[in-house]
């Protein structure tokens, strides 16, 4: 069967100018946040500041430095940022960077809640529902503990003052993650919320807090910067989160006043699978990570009884498709785009953002080379090699293309050579 004929008029529409709240990218492309592993005792590196600057510089609207937690005990991993006041000087140097090439960019703020799968925490960890907590157990986090009124507004104190540092460091965009397991959602999502109060139950409860979270963000930001959030729009396991749960969680952030959702899907542990829409490739994990560690032996474990599942293009088209149909806000559409013509299907299916992350860790400077050759798909032959990267200390990057410096990976941001 012959691909379609692309769309010209709406493949156009692509690289006009999109606005963002009070913020105006110069095309509609932004680079989806992926860890980058390019920070080291919570402080963003030389690296970090290159790799937001090539993407930038290849043509980007906005890139999105991923994982900045809004307290030291919602990291995931060690080394990940999480905001104060002694890390803007760093950060600045990245967005300073970023800007001076062209681009915007967006800073992903978060709590991992009861998913802190690389540092122990002595005390048990945070969730919308208490018990043994399976996602921690190599670290030593065994159990997590239901939050309580206190614990809530402590952690919507957390986003505001996180929102505010990222203002001051020069980020354009906050994107509030509230997908793929972390705090938000486990709030969200029924594999972790068996509250009996109002904030589980029904659809409509359990994204009340999430919601809340948001309407305190964008309430003390302002129109300084613009407020987006990321979504599951399936958790891809039968008893998680389904595309009419998605819908609901779409409207009560639509009526929290987001800016822009980000449509992902899936979870971390429970189903990485779907959220990258192929199996994970294990042979590239075990060299990174090793095959006799406990996290290798965890992630082999995983993977043996993952489904396998075989790579296609717009794997997320259908659960988006209806989330656009439910929602009349600016909606960004993510999952498999490799090419201009799925680029034109998903401006003329009524998504304003195309978001990216392997096909960008392959090509930095794909959207320029996009807008020079349009009939040229992406390099990006979905391995999924770079998912192993992310652990490794020089960061990620895409083995088809030079290795990182792991010299750049030592250096602050903001340090001058």
């Amino acid at each position: 069967m012959n691909p379609a004929p692309t769309d010209h008029a709406a493949l156009a529409q692509a690289w006009e100018p999109l606005q963002i709240g009070p913020i105006t990218l110069r095309n509609a492309f932004i680079k989806a946040a992926t860890n980058e592993n390019m920070s080291k005792k919570g402080v963003p590196t030389q690296a970090m500041l290159e790799h937001h600057r090539a993407l930038a510089e290849g043509g980007v609207g906005m890139s999105t430095m991923a994982y900045l937690a809004v307290e030291k005990t919602g990291r995931t991993l060690a080394d990940q940022i999480w905001l104060r006041p002694e890390v803007v000087a760093d950060l600045r140097a990245v967005t300073d960077a970023v800007h001076t090439a062209g681009g915007k960019i967006s800073a992903q703020i978060t709590h991992g809640g009861s998913f802190v799968t690389g540092t122990f925490v002595p005390a048990p960890l945070q969730s919308a529902s208490g018990g043994l907590n399976a996602a921690g157990l190599l670290c030593g986090n065994v159990f997590r503990r239901a939050m309580n009124r206190r614990d809530m507004d402590a952690i919507v104190a957390r986003f505001v003052v996180g929102a505010e540092i990222c203002v001051e460091a020069g980020f354009d965009a906050v994107e509030i993650h509230m997908g793929h397991g972390y705090l938000l959602n486990q709030f969200i999502s029924p594999m972790d919320n068996r509250r009996k109060d109002e904030f589980g139950g029904s659809p409509e409860n359990r994204v009340r807090f999430p919601a809340r979270v948001l309407q305190a963000v964008k309430e003390a930001v302002g129109d300084r910067i613009a407020v987006l959030a990321k979504i599951n729009v399936d958790d891809g396991r039968s008893r998680g989160a389904h595309v009419e749960d998605a819908i609901v969680t779409a409207q009560a952030l639509e009526a929290a006043g987001a800016h822009m959702l980000v449509l992902s899907g899936g979870r971390n542990v429970e189903s990485n699978w779907f959220t990258f829409g192929s199996s994970m490739n294990l042979e590239a994990m075990m060299r990174v990570i090793g095959k006799w560690t406990l996290t290798g032996i965890a992630v082999a474990s995983t993977a043996r009884t993952a489904p396998k599942v075989a790579f296609k293009e717009l794997y997320f088209w259908d659960y988006s498709t209806q989330v656009r149909s439910a929602v009349s806000m600016p909606l960004a559409y993510i999952g498999g785009v490799k090419s201009t013509a799925n680029v034109a299907q998903i401006m003329a299916g009524g998504f304003e953002g195309v978001v990216m992350g392997r096909a960008l860790l392959r090509e930095p400077d794909l959207i320029n080379r996009w807008y020079a050759s349009p009939e040229q798909p992406s390099q990006c032959d979905s391995c999924n090699s770079c998912l192993a990267y992310i652990y490794h200390p020089a960061g990620t990057w895409c083995i088809h293309r030079p290795a990182n410096e792991l010299a750049k990976n030592l250096i602050p941001a903001s340090q001058v050579a």
